[in-house]
């Protein structure tokens, strides 16, 4: 039996085809324009990233009819944002959603060729996971470097995509940079699993949700507790 997700309206296959023609097309001049600008300096890379980012909300607007809607106010400074990852769109969305952010990526992405390189220029926190203590102490002074410019730390702390309504426990990994860079952390909850499927993709709402801001300092259980529950607000 076909899942309810692996489903489509004939609307919805037209829609998903505009939608796929028009910004995977429009992301290859992005692409090509972000190697360009990481050559000349560090704010037009910033500005094309923006740009695609921007392109990728207007694509989801009006061709596939999907509104982001936001509750609460989103951080601008050098913090740790934990957000949930239902699907690609979150991870798209964050140049245009918050002034400069770093995101975590995963090693494996930070090394596709073209991209990798740009993403680098740009300024990312490479995560490498099975490489033990001396990685996760790079990670952490990059990281440090980044928020003192004032850019919010964007992670994922359950790790990878996950699908809506589960509450996987957030990866160990995400105590130990809560505890070693020392900053004040946002959780985001959000509920794009259901909208933004990998295949087709529906119209509706997306929301984010910002939760209460959370101090350094805690106990490893205690933060976790309290980002999980923030980050899974949405999970009705």
């Amino acid at each position: 039996m076909a899942r309810k997700e692996d489903t489509a309206t004939a609307a919805d296959v037209v829609r998903n085809l505009a939608f796929y023609a028009a910004f995977y097309f429009g992301t290859v001049f992005f692409v090509l324009g972000a190697m360009v600008a990481a050559f000349i300096a560090d704010e037009p890379l910033r500005r094309v990233v923006r740009g695609w980012s921007a392109y990728h909300r207007m694509c989801a607007r009006y061709l596939l009819g999907l509104k982001l809607r936001i509750e609460g106010e989103l951080p601008d400074e050098g913090l740790i944002v934990a957000m949930k990852h239902e699907s690609f769109y979150e991870a798209i969305d964050l140049p245009v959603l918050m002034n400069h952010p770093a995101p975590f990526p995963k090693a494996e992405l930070a090394r596709l060729p073209g991209w990798g390189w740009a993403a680098r220029r740009y300024g990312i926190v490479v995560v490498e996971r099975d490489e033990g203590a001396k990685a996760l102490r790079a990670m952490v002074a990059n990281a440090k470097v980044f928020a003192g410019k004032g850019r919010p730390l964007v992670i994922f702390p359950e790790g990878t995509r996950v699908p809506h309504g589960k509450q996987p426990g957030l990866q160990a990994g995400f105590a130990g940079v809560y505890k070693l860079l020392g900053l004040p952390v946002v959780p985001i909850a959000v509920n794009s699993g259901p909208l933004y499927h990998r295949r087709w993709k529906r119209p509706g709402t997306i929301t984010m949700r910002v939760g209460e801001r959370i101090e350094p300092g805690l106990p490893r259980a205690e933060i976790e507790a309290r980002v999980l529950q923030a980050i899974n607000a949405l999970n009705d």
